[in-house]
C-alpha cells in the first residue's frame, strides 16, 4: 500500500482481521470464554445424535473447543480450524488432543457433509459471507446446526460504557456483531438468544484484553501504548474497578440456524 494514500476501510478490516496472531499468548489468557449454557443452546437441536461431530471454525485459541470439552463432549469428535499459524500454534498448546487445522471459512479444508455442527465464535463478522456460507453449508451433514457467539461487553453498566468510550480508538468503530445470517431454503429458520455472564479481573487484567482487541492491534507502538495507558488509568481511578478484582459484565449473543 502506498503510504501516502489514506487506507480505505476495505484495507482496514482486513488488516484488523490478520492482526489477532500477534498477540495470540495474550488473547489466550486474557478473553473471556463462552458460557456452557450459549454452547448447550446452540447443540440443543442436535440431541441424541451419536457420535456429535462438531467444527470449531476460525477456532482462534480455541475457547469454543474449551466450551465444548468442558461440556463433555469428547476430543476426538472435535475437529478446530484457524487461519491464524501463531492463533492455531497457541490453540494446538492449550487443547493437546483436539484435531486442529490450518484453514479459513471461505475454504473449509474437510470433505462434504463431515460435520453435525459448525460453531463460531467472535469471527463470523469477519467472514467473506458469500464465500463462506456455502462452505460451511457444504461441511454440514443435513439437519446440522450452524451457530455464532459473539461475546460483548455489558454497556447498559454504566462503568461498562464508560470504559468503552475511553478504549476506542482510530478504526475501533466496526464491533463484532452477527450480521446477516443464511435463512431461506437452506437454512430455513433463525434463533438468537442471549446469556449474561461475568468475567473475573482487575485494571491490569482487563487493559491487557483490550489489548487485544484489533482496533488496537493495529495501532503503531506509540498510539497501542498511549491508548492502554489511559484505559488502566481510568480503570484505577474508577471506584467499581479501583480496588483488586471485579467482575467485568458479559453478555454472549448466540444465533442458530439449521440446514434443511
Amino acid at each position: 500500500m502506498d503510504a501516502s494514500l489514506p487506507e480505505t476501510e476495505q484495507e482496514l478490516v482486513a488488516r484488523r482481521a490478520a492482526s489477532f496472531g500477534i498477540g495470540a499468548a495474550v488473547y489466550a489468557a486474557e478473553r473471556p470464554g463462552y458460557p456452557a449454557e450459549a454452547v448447550r443452546w446452540a447443540l440443543e437441536p442436535l440431541a441424541g445424535r451419536e457420535p456429535l461431530r462438531i467444527l470449531d471454525l476460525a477456532a482462534g485459541t480455541g475457547k469454543v473447543t474449551e466450551a465444548l470439552l468442558s461440556e463433555g463432549i469428547p476430543a476426538g469428535d472435535v475437529v478446530a480450524v484457524e487461519p491464524d499459524p501463531q492463533m492455531l500454534a497457541e490453540l494446538r498448546r492449550g487443547v493437546p488432543g483436539v484435531r486442529a487445522l490450518a484453514g479459513g471459512a471461505e475454504a473449509i479444508p474437510l470433505p462434504d457433509g463431515s460435520v453435525d455442527a459448525v460453531l463460531v465464535g467472535q469471527a463470523m463478522h469477519w467472514f467473506d459471507l458469500d464465500r463462506a456460507f456455502p462452505e460451511m453449508r457444504r461441511v454440514l451433514a443435513p439437519g446440522g446446526i450452524l451457530a455464532g457467539f459473539w461475546n460483548r461487553d455489558d454497556d447498559r453498566v454504566p462503568w461498562v460504557a464508560a470504559l468503552r468510550e475511553i478504549s476506542r480508538g482510530r478504526g475501533s468503530a466496526r464491533r463484532s456483531r452477527p450480521g446477516r445470517f443464511p435463512v431461506g431454503a437452506e437454512f430455513p429458520d433463525a434463533e438468537q438468544t442471549e446469556f449474561p455472564h461475568a468475567q473475573r479481573r482487575t485494571a491490569e487484567s482487563l487493559t491487557a484484553t483490550i489489548g487485544t482487541h484489533s482496533h488496537v492491534l493495529v495501532l503503531d507502538e506509540a498510539e497501542r501504548e498511549a491508548l492502554l495507558a489511559r484505559v488502566l488509568g481510568h480503570l484505577r481511578a474508577t471506584p467499581e474497578t479501583a480496588e483488586g478484582e471485579f467482575d467485568l459484565p458479559i453478555v454472549t449473543l448466540a444465533v442458530r440456524v439449521r440446514r434443511a
